[in-house]
């Protein structure tokens, strides 16, 4: 018997005739109508619920019943699993050695996890449908970040901590109910991103206005330091994300039947067409998969900043900075010049977690844990192991080329640009072929599309890991300055809005 996905979404069919009129899933009118309804409360919580009305308790109290809600309208009964992971966790945290409680709830957080990602893959396949992995995923980075948060308060000094993990450590236990509207606060329930412990407990208190105060530059140990800091309105920027969010989803909605993933798999396309446009394929399908993305996390940045969270200073223009819970930059994504900026722009809420419970922990092969753990977070299909695999592998070649190659482009402007156009167009394929695989989860056809293009960049990257090193090293002076450096991203970026 086949489990569809009106038999495996266990959400909300109130809404059922609204689907059926303008023929989209309910499961995705479930999410947009809880995501406009945070907004809607998120804009409430600012105004009437501010932390000089009432008290933390009741802000907690407001965040927490709301998440709640929207988690049992979108998933129903599975929404047993939201309270289920985080329980076992506080239990945890609150029974084991400050010393090892991290190492605990990241192994208990990630079976959980990883139990309701396999039961997914056995009943529903394939499938796109939203799920409680979703909120799930977020909620594990909340309670693991946390966890080492509390170790890094209770058990190391702060010497030994990095500026991020001196910032961030916890030196008390968080109460039940600050633990659990933690976790469940509504703004980033469905569609992240993960907010650190304290930067919500900030928010809470209102103490995060006060921080702010410190990148205007004012020194931290004046006596101004802790005046009320007045939060510009952040209804401008409101405004502007939520649209920005709708135009992403009608580009994808528009476009993605045109450029559909699956097409990857249709014999005719992979044995009728030319590599070039194999390519060109899968760097347009990806791309529009990418404004889906851009759509659920800005909203959700928009749900926050209305809510009076994610106002992080002002810039040295004096205008408000609104993207402390920005999980993408898509300017910066779409038009970086090699990898490591790319992956730095896209999931940044994802990303400050990896490196703060992984990468900057590890003695050894930081890169390799860092991405085996994202993997297994993401869960058990196939084809998100060949994307890992293939991003630790095109990093570490990115690296090494350049480490080895960039120099012999750095004597003057015009060489520098040439070496900044081949890399921005490099970058476009190579996250393309990184990337298709993640979205098409299988194995099989994923490793017959890189067949059928003859794995080109994986031997031109296995290339430059035999002959990048090994060649002469150019002395530093010939290098140019970093005012000139700047030019060809310059020039880029200006050349790329002339064609937009």
């Amino acid at each position: 018997m086949t489990t569809t996905m009106e038999d495996y979404y266990d959400g909300s069919r109130t809404f059922s005739w609204l689907a059926d009129f303008i023929d989209v899933p309910i499961d995705q009118v479930n999410f947009l109508l809880t995501q406009f309804t945070a907004l809607i409360l998120a804009g409430f919580l600012r105004t009437f619920l501010s932390p000089v009305a009432v008290t933390a308790a009741t802000r907690h109290v407001f965040g927490l019943v709301i998440g709640l809600a929207l988690g049992y309208f979108c998933f129903g009964r599975q929404a047993i699993h939201l309270a289920g992971l985080p329980a076992l966790c506080y239990i945890a945290m609150r029974t084991q050695n400050p010393r090892n409680i991290q190492r605990v709830v990241l192994t208990t957080a990630m079976l959980y996890l990883s139990c309701v990602h396999y039961h997914r893959q056995m009943y529903n396949y394939g499938s796109y449908t939203l799920d409680i992995t979703g909120p799930l995923m977020v909620i594990t980075q909340k309670v693991t970040s946390l966890a080492y948060s509390i170790h890094d308060g209770l058990t190391r000094r702060e010497e030994e901590l990095t500026p991020t993990q001196r910032y961030q450590a916890v030196k008390k236990m968080p109460t039940t109910l600050e633990y659990f509207s933690y976790v469940f606060h509504f703004q980033a329930l469905m569609a992240g991103p993960v907010i650190f412990y304290r930067d919500y407990i900030d928010f809470i208190h209102g103490r995060n206005l006060t921080g702010a105060r410190a990148l205007t530059g004012c020194d931290k140990n004046s006596a101004h330091y802790d005046e009320i800091v007045l939060e510009p309105s952040p209804s401008p920027v409101v405004i502007k994300k939520v649209i920005v969010s709708l135009l992403c989803a009608a580009m994808f909605v528009t476009f993605i039947p045109t450029y559909p993933i699956q097409k990857l798999k249709d014999d005719d396309f992979l044995e009728n067409t030319t590599v070039f446009y194999k390519m060109w394929f899968l760097m347009v399908t990806t791309m529009l998969v990418r404004f889906k993305y851009y759509h659920a996390w800005i909203f959700a940045d928009a749900i926050c900043n209305n809510s009076g969270f994610g106002f992080n200073g002002y810039d040295t223009n004096g205008e408000p900075k609104w993207d402390l819970a920005s999980n993408v930059d898509v300017y910066g994504f779409e038009m970086s010049l090699n990898m490591r900026d790319s992956i730095e722009h896209w999931n940044k809420g994802t990303n400050r977690w990896l490196r703060s419970i992984v990468y900057e922990r590890t003695q050894y092969n930081k890169l390799v844990f860092t991405y085996a753990l994202s993997a297994l977070w993401h869960g058990f299909y196939p084809g998100y192991y060949l994307t890992f695999a293939n991003g630790a592998f095109f990093t570490m070649v990115s690296r090494i080329t350049r480490r080895n190659i960039r120099p012999y482009f750095l004597g003057s402007k015009g060489m520098k640009f040439l070496y900044d156009a081949l890399t921005f167009t490099t970058t476009r394929f190579l996250m393309a072929y990184m990337t298709f695989s993640f979205i098409l989860l299988e194995f099989i056809p994923s490793v017959k599309m890189y067949l059928y293009v003859y794995l080109i960049p994986h031997i031109i990257g296995l290339t430059l890991l035999v002959i990048a090193p090994r060649l002469p090293k150019i002395p530093s002076h010939k290098k140019v300055t970093e005012k000139e450096s700047k030019t060809s991203q310059e020039l880029i970026n200006g050349t790329a809005r002339k064609s937009m």
